[in-house]
């Protein structure tokens, strides 16, 4: 993984002179798709891409191998205390190792309707931590009434103008001190049964919503200057699937406060993980975390 989290172990463990290497499919990860990051501390306000950038030209500051667009596809283990594990990328690329952080992080699960995609960093976004400023004073919708999406509407409803959040089952299931919060707000409507259809735009920023009554069948169209997708967030886990690693229910790695998996040898860190809050300056730390921790693992 060469996100936040990846970049942090790596640079952590290559200071510790531990002959490292960093793999993924494109160096920053989710950070790339953010618009505006405002809540790293020390940087007051940076962009994404640019962010990314600064990630890697940080981690090549040392002796660190890079290997862009590769993708793990499995995790044999050592067979013996002390022996390599075996990472494999594709039919063809494998690397032996004595320890491993996996920092593969998540993705956000997407609505799949015509025009997220076009006007995704136009107007399409997925953190409300890092985004809900840009859209100070104006209207946006957040799509989801789970527990992640009322929260977001309750932030956002502190910065934007007003929040319509949009849930496609006939009540939110977000918890009940959520809900009655959200009611609380005066900028805030809640539209249940709602199957949002597609996301329009002008060419350059999203300028409504296009959503279907489920109760009704009429299509009907919202205005609204951001729209917000809060429903749920995927670890990159699959390729574990088949491996001993313990998985927890939402298929995120399971680790200790050391950034242990259940394998001995094998680390994790980031958005793959049970680690609460799925922020950057978080998966820094646990990617610290974890690469100092495989570090002690090969000089205990």
């Amino acid at each position: 993984g060469q996100g936040p989290a990846g970049a942090a172990a790596a640079i952590y463990t290559a200071r510790k002179n531990l002959r490292t290497g960093i793999i993924g499919e494109r160096f920053g990860g989710q950070t790339l798709d953010t618009m505006s990051i405002e809540n790293f501390i020390s940087v007051t306000h940076t962009e994404g891409p640019k962010f990314a950038a600064a990630l890697e030209e940080h981690v090549r500051d040392y002796p660190v191998d890079v290997f862009k667009s590769q993708s793990a596809t499995a995790l044999v283990p050592a067979t013996e205390a002390g022996g390599l594990h075996t990472v494999q990328f594709g039919d063809a690329a494998s690397l032996k190792v004595r320890q491993v952080v996996i920092a593969t992080g998540a993705r956000w699960r997407l609505m799949g309707v015509p025009g997220e995609e076009e006007y995704r960093n136009k107007g399409v976004t997925f953190c409300p931590h890092c985004d809900g400023p840009l859209f100070k004073g104006k209207p946006i919708a957040v799509i989801g009434g789970g527990n992640s999406g009322i929260e977001a509407a309750i932030d956002l409803a502190g910065v934007v103008g007003h929040v319509t959040v949009l849930e496609f089952m006939d009540q939110c299931r977000a918890d009940d001190v959520l809900m009655d919060k959200l009611r609380s707000l005066p900028n805030v409507d809640i539209i249940t049964n709602a199957a949002t259809t597609e996301v329009v735009g002008d060419g350059k920023q999203v300028t409504s919503l296009k959503y279907t009554d489920r109760t009704t069948d009429e299509a009907k169209e919202l205005e609204v200057s951001g729209v917000f997708v809060q429903i749920g967030l995927l670890p990159n886990t699959e390729w574990l699937q088949d491996s001993p690693i313990e998985l927890s229910d939402r298929k995120e790695i399971v680790i200790d406060d050391r950034g242990k998996t259940s394998v001995d040898g094998v680390f994790a860190a980031g958005d793959c993980t049970t680690v609460p809050y799925k922020q950057i300056v978080v998966a820094q730390g646990a990617g610290a975390i974890a690469g100092l921790s495989a570090w002690e693992h090969e000089v205990m």
